[in-house]
């Protein structure tokens, strides 16, 4: 049993267990990955330290393999083969810095002592690596536990599948994902991690890696880089859940929209149409959410976007993401106060993307409105619920016929636009548009002015003035506008 060298690459997984998944709400169609530092890796019986001014250090039990020979475009049937060994290992994760780091998690999890192994290297070929166990408890209390039969991509197909891309070298490690719960650590904690394999011969094990948690006492520096942030979000995804987090349920205290009530009241008086214009003199000319209308007559909706795709039916896929609590139900649920929800549904309109009873469930919430490049079902009972729906029209079909809900809080297309979650959706007569929420202010701000000059210049119009010279105004009607808009002021 060989020691465990200095990795020439470490590569993690973002999402491989259907448990962790699920919690999360979204189930990814293939694997995506990051690579963490050298540096990162520790020792079993060693310390990790929560940085000074941050909160949220969490710990995941994972599987590491660590590589014996090159791999390099091998075959998911030959992959096991380049695996020598397989242990325990803690991806720790700083979620203070996870949202600067836009899913590179280079600081977040690229920390000193970040990827701690061992500490016995269990001989791969002995074992089925679709029968692992990997466990986790903190300060002995069993925190996770559960199989690799309850992976999303099994590991012979992680190793086949970054050897396409680059050589796998040996002692390379392939961290393999956390199961659910993983959750937040603080100073004084004792985190232990076991990866074995129960029903092999000799049930072989990794023993027990251990970290103890500390705390630094030196904070990071305001004029290097971006600094350590937390938000009701990144609590909520690194303690688990908002209940765990000490968070008030979204049932009781929606979360926040984000716009504030002046900006809101901006967007709410500036026509989309005044708001397109201002965005294409920036640069931005594909905002549009094309071919949708709205179910009332006369709707302004104004909020952030809660995004939410679906894929093309297929029969398997629906039976794993169609039924149940699926990411549709959960979007639904989730939607918080003054939030629009926008769906993705590649602009068939030939099913329902929601009903009475989601819409109804929407309205309860305080959602805003719905956006969906798909069809509604129960469209006049939606109606009449008063929820403000911008769509390609009424279908009476169920979503299986055409949809399979997949992710929600993704980025997404709806109507030709790609929409950001919490990105400014504003809809009215003329359409919907999207606005990057750094520039809402910006462009509302904007618009109205715009509003107020296109007045003028209507009454001058209406008054018997010729439109050249006046739309767009010369000097000599600039000078007369200016004079005005200085009097009134």
């Amino acid at each position: 049993m060989t020691a465990i060298t200095r990795p020439g690459k470490i590569i993690a997984i973002h999402l491989n267990y259907v448990s962790r998944a699920d919690q999360r709400g979204r189930r990814p169609a293939a694997p995506s990955y990051f690579f963490k530092p050298a540096s990162s890796v520790g020792v079993s019986g060693g310390t990790v330290e929560r940085p000074a001014g941050t909160e949220l250090l969490a710990f995941e039990g994972e599987i590491a393999l660590i590589i014996g020979t090159p791999a390099r475009r091998v075959s998911v049937e030959d992959a096991w083969s380049h695996v020598a060994s397989v242990t325990a290992s803690n991806d720790l994760g700083l979620y203070d810095l996870r949202a600067n780091d836009k899913g590179s998690n280079v600081r977040s999890k690229g920390g000193d002592g970040y990827t701690p192994l061992g500490p016995e290297l269990i001989d791969a070929a002995s074992v089925d690596p679709g029968n692992l166990r990997v466990r986790a408890w903190v300060n002995g209390e069993l925190r996770q536990d559960d199989s690799t039969r309850g992976l999303l991509f099994p590991l012979p197909q992680l190793v086949a599948d970054l050897s396409q891309h680059f050589t796998l070298e040996p002692g390379d490690v392939i961290l393999a994902g956390t199961p659910a719960g993983s959750s937040v650590i603080v100073p004084g904690d004792v985190v232990e991690i076991e990866v074995d394999a129960p029903d092999a011969p000799g049930a072989p094990s990794s023993g027990r890696l251990v970290t103890t948690v500390t705390q630094g006492e030196v904070a990071f520096d305001p004029t290097l880089g971006s600094l350590p942030a937390v938000d009701d979000l990144q609590r909520t995804e690194a303690w688990g859940s908002r209940e765990a987090a000490g968070l008030p349920e979204t049932d009781s205290e929606s979360a926040p929209s984000g716009l504030s009530p002046d900006l809101r009241a901006k967007l709410a008086a500036a026509p989309t149409a005044g708001l397109s214009s201002q965005l294409r003199k920036r640069g931005l000319h594909s905002c549009f959410i094309d071919g949708v209308s709205a179910n009332i007559a006369g709707s302004k909706i104004v909020g952030t976007a809660k995004t939410l795709r679906f894929i093309p039916a297929r029969e398997d896929l629906f039976r794993s993401h169609g039924g149940g609590y699926n990411a549709q139900k959960r979007a639904f649920d989730a939607v918080g106060e003054g939030e629009i929800i926008v769906i993705e549904a590649r602009g068939d309109a030939g099913t329902g993307t929601l009903g009475d009873i989601l819409a109804l469930r929407a309205k309860t919430r305080g959602a805003a409105g719905v956006v969906t490049d798909g069809g509604v079902r129960d469209f006049d009972a939606v109606t009449e619920i008063g929820l403000p729906v911008f769509s390609k029209g009424a279908h009476p079909s169920v979503l299986g016929r055409r949809h399979v809900p997949w992710e929600f809080d993704v980025t997404i297309a709806c109507g030709g636009a790609a929409v950001q979650p919490g990105d400014v959706i504003v809809g009215d007569g003329d359409g919907v548009i999207v606005i990057p929420f750094e520039l809402a202010e910006e462009v509302a701000d904007a618009a109205l002015a715009q509003e107020d000059e296109d007045a003028w210049i209507a009454d001058q119009v209406a008054a018997g003035h010729p439109v050249d010279g006046l739309f767009p105004m010369n000097a000599e009607w600039r000078a007369r506008y200016d004079e005005r808009s200085g009097t009134r002021s």
